[in-house]
């Protein structure tokens, strides 16, 4: 069978075989295949003029895991009842430092979704210039109304699998969707009881062992440090101007915080039920009444009256004339019908909050309409980064202030940035998806390269 570096003739066929050859070997992952065509259009041409990285197969090797371990989770219901679920982790690549990439529990949890999670996380972590490989894991479990001796029994026998394939030199899972503090602490629990050691092997965790200062707002704060950047660069900023931000949970509710230090109007939020739209605009009691609704898992319709605000069952808040979006909920959240919203209601940028929350085809719109656009790769980054500081701070048994986390969050956001710029130059402008792609990938392509073949 002929590779791809024999048959290319342009970058144009290389890419085509290449996404061919993906799909036949990855079947039924359509995230997946997604994730690594929006890099893929972007890397190939770069392979193309560098040929060491063809020759070597550098993008096939890297579209395939280093090992995906499945197992079975059986754990007990309140009933007493045993039930039963599908655990995973995809350890993706090591190139350049342990695995590092969140667990998440929710229904839709797949081989696919975890791979094109864990795909994503190999550039991300590049980014960050910290020493971190890219990986996901998680379970089919959803975390939503079950007690909290549920939830307890439920980690505690997910751990009891997944330990025998982590540790703080191997492999560091943090927390995503479903996976917050509480779900951290305990897996935590019992990893140390079941290894009989006190090491970073999650991140994440509560201030009282081992956590870091910080990681809760890293991910939104860090997201809004990059867009401030980017606004930087076209000497524009958040001064008045109405931000509509998607989801409420962590990352949401840490970029409006931000957003609103920074002088911006957030004007809406969302949950999984619909949008709450607040055209006075958001401020901290309203904000923290967003948060108490979260933590006591209630919708966000039920604060509507307090807010003074309108709500919106069954949409989402693209249609509300603004001037920067926010995806930070999901994936594929943002679909070409959303941007076209977006542009037809005057947003001048949209920065992912969310892991891959526009699909290729809402993407494309914004750039040919010419929205600025970054990607989750690179915006949402602070919350990986500073996981990985928490690793650093656990590994020297120190702990640092959160000034000091802060202004290393900002520093690492901005050298991100920096990358994006120096990859994606385009006259005046700049390409971010470009620019992060191949900034993330070649830093992990040379590491690759020196390794040799293994």
């Amino acid at each position: 069978m002929l590779h791809c570096h024999e048959i290319a003739k342009s970058p144009d066929s290389y890419f085509t075989h290449f996404m061919e050859g993906l799909k036949k070997r990855n079947i039924g992952e359509p995230e997946f295949h997604q994730a690594v065509e929006e890099v893929a259009k972007n890397i190939v041409p770069f392979i193309f003029e560098n040929k060491d990285y063809m020759e070597a197969q550098i993008l096939e090797r890297l579209t395939e895991p280093d090992r995906i371990v499945s197992f079975r989770v059986c754990w007990e219901d309140d009933q007493g009842n045993i039930r039963t679920n599908r655990g995973f982790r995809v350890q993706f690549n090591n190139a350049i430092g342990p695995y590092k990439g969140g667990l998440r529990f929710h229904p839709s949890v797949n081989r696919g979704i975890l791979k094109f999670l864990g795909f994503e996380q190999i550039f991300k972590n590049s980014l960050t210039s910290l020493p971190i490989g890219g990986g996901k894991g998680g379970a089919n479990f959803n975390p939503k109304g079950k007690s909290d001796r549920e939830i307890m029994r439920f980690c505690q026998a997910f751990m009891t699998e997944l330990s025998h394939h982590i540790g703080e030199n191997i492999d560091v899972p943090a927390g995503d969707i479903g996976v917050g503090a509480r779900e951290i602490s305990y897996m935590f629990g019992k990893y140390k009881q079941l290894k009989k050691e006190f090491t970073g092997v999650l991140t994440g965790k509560g201030l009282e062992f081992g956590g870091s200062l910080g990681r809760a707002e890293a991910t939104g704060h860090g997201l809004i440090y990059f867009a401030k950047n980017t606004l930087d660069k076209l000497s524009e900023g958040f001064k008045e101007k109405r931000c509509v931000i998607s989801g409420s949970g962590n990352v949401a509710q840490f970029a409006a915080d931000k957003l609103m230090e920074f002088g911006a109007k957030v004007i809406a939020m969302s949950d999984s039920q619909g949008f709450i739209l607040d055209e006075e605009g958001f401020n901290h009691e309203k904000l923290e009444l967003v948060k108490q609704a979260k933590l006591t898992r209630k919708p966000l319709s039920d604060i509507v009256e307090k807010i003074g605000a309108k709500y919106f069952n069954g949409q989402k808040p693209w249609g509300v004339p603004c001037d920067y979006a926010f995806p930070c909920a999901t994936q594929n959240e943002i679909l070409q019908k959303d941007a076209v919203c977006l542009v037809d209601n005057g947003c001048k940028g949209v920065f992912e909050g969310a892991n891959m929350p526009c699909n290729l085809e809402a993407i494309h719109y914004l750039l040919s309409h010419d929205v600025l656009f970054t990607p989750s790769k690179a915006a949402n980054a602070g919350g990986v980064a500073i996981s990985a500081l928490e690793m650093s701070q656990n590994s020297m048994r120190l702990s640092w202030t959160a000034e000091e986390v802060d202004i290393k969050l900002q520093e690492i956001m901005s050298k991100i940035h920096a990358q994006c710029e120096k990859y994606g130059a385009d006259g005046n402008k700049v390409d971010y998806v470009k620019g992060a792609n191949i900034a993330g990938f070649i830093k992990v392509a040379n590491a690759m390269l020196a390794y040799g073949v293994n």
